[in-house]
């Protein structure tokens, strides 16, 4: 690595930018979990930083769909991460993971400065799309500061293809909406298109399981 003159003066080795990206279920968090813990046991110090606004499954941890857990930061934004941390703890670190991605509206300014500034390893993970298959917060305009850029795919929930898009099931139209599987489905193209007809029909039985069914063979009293 080149040497670089960070803000404070001091020298310091460029760091790097690593993006992890797909739909929902594809197992991003579960890559970044494996090369967090890589980098860790080449006795590099990390640590994990995820959107305080996600708690489906654990406020202090990163959690994978099924069930790995690795302890974390949870925090509003990036931007107060190192004073969080301290000047101390920040500068000892070599590796910072950032799950969830697409939640930091800072995330842009962050890797430049941790990666180009401060010699910092950035391992990003997040969403390139959301329900719509529209650009998701920050995540695709780090893609040009990145040495490397991975995208996953799943495996479509209705035909087993693989699919790179996330499919919303219900009608909220916001952008951000936090669930699990509850909320959505990986899909591949045939069946983003027609997810409409795909969420009708959920719809529909959700209804038809609620109705209370009628028993045919009531009789009805005459009046006298």
């Amino acid at each position: 690595m080149a040497a670089l003159t960070s803000i404070n003066g001091g020298r310091c080795e460029a760091g790097d930018v690593h993006v992890i990206i797909g739909p929902m279920f594809a197992g991003k968090t579960t890559d970044l979990l494996r090369r967090i813990k890589s980098e860790r046991s080449s006795g590099r110090n990390v640590a994990m930083i995820k959107s305080s606004k996600d708690t489906r499954y654990a406020n202090d941890s990163v959690v994978t769909h099924d069930g790995l857990k690795f302890p974390c930061w949870s925090m509003p934004d990036l931007t107060s991460f190192r004073q969080k941390l301290g000047d101390d703890e920040y500068h000892k670190l070599d590796v910072i993971g950032i799950d969830e991605a697409q939640f930091f509206e800072d995330l842009y300014e962050f890797c430049c400065k941790a990666a180009d500034h401060d010699g910092k390893t950035i391992i990003v993970a997040g969403l390139d799309g959301d329900y719509l298959r529209r650009s998701f917060g920050s995540v695709l305009d780090v893609i040009p500061l990145a040495e490397t850029v991975t995208k996953l795919s799943a495996r479509c929930e209705l035909c087993g293809k693989r699919a790179f898009f996330t499919l919303r099931k219900t009608e909220e139209t916001q952008t951000e909406l936090i669930g699990g599987s509850d909320l959505y489905m990986p899909v591949c193209r045939q069946h983003y298109v027609s997810g409409q007809a795909v969420i009708e029909s959920t719809r529909k039985n959700a209804i038809e399981s609620f109705r209370v069914p009628t028993d045919s063979h009531t009789e009805v009293a005459p009046v006298m």
